[in-house]
């Protein structure tokens, strides 16, 4: 039941949320600092929610550019020797990999980048993926589900935190701009929508 519902929910697509940390709003020339992926599934007792989460810190990019005021708004030092950050290639094959498999699993035929603000994270994630002249990119190329529209329609709240918290869950302002937590958070908020709409459509079924 848990394969048909993901195939079928959103047209043969597999959901896969994506937070990334960058230097800066160029995906071009800024380096890519940390990316995070969550697979959702979905069952009948909690319906939609979190199964599993990948995560890198990201070496920059030979020649990448730092935008100091881009790393003084997310702390982070890209070279900090316990950051343990990988190559581009090393961060995105293992996440693409995990995403194919699930997508089998799934019996989908792609998946979609969920994000907030969703086209910013796959800017960077198809032009790392470019660089590294990776074969096979999982996600739509072009198509995304963006919460921040999503959260604007179901709870009035475009910012991630409101919204977040609009649908009646944690916040941890001292945590957030990691990929790691924001892309749980998204995945939190954008499994709360797809809840509650199923909620609503199985309401209006049974009244009919």
């Amino acid at each position: 039941m848990t394969d048909y519902r993901i195939r079928d929910r959103f047209r043969g697509f597999l959901p896969v949320i994506i937070d990334v940390e960058t230097a800066g709003f160029n995906a071009e020339t800024d380096a890519l600092l940390e990316i995070a992926a969550v697979l959702v599934t979905h069952d009948e007792q909690s319906g939609w929610r979190r199964l599993e989460t990948l995560s890198y810190h990201v070496q920059p990019f030979p020649g990448a550019h730092l935008n100091p005021e881009a790393l003084e708004f997310n702390k982070i030092d890209p070279f900090h020797p316990f950051r343990a950050a990988v190559d581009e290639a090393d961060a995105l094959q293992p996440i693409f990999s995990r995403v194919e498999e699930e997508i089998k699993h799934a019996s989908c035929t792609r998946a979609i980048l969920v994000g907030h603000n969703a086209t910013f994270d796959l800017s960077f994630v198809k032009a790392a993926s470019a660089r590294c002249r990776l074969k096979r990119f999982p996600c739509h190329l072009c198509s995304t589900s963006d919460t921040a529209a999503l959260a604007g329609v179901c709870y009035g709240q475009t910012v991630l935190a409101r919204a977040v918290q609009a649908a009646g869950l944690a916040w941890n302002q001292s945590a957030a701009h990691s990929a790691i937590y924001d892309a749980e958070r998204t995945a939190d908020l954008f499994c709360a929508i797809v809840n509650r709409w199923d909620d609503l459509q199985t309401a209006a079924t049974q009244k009919d």
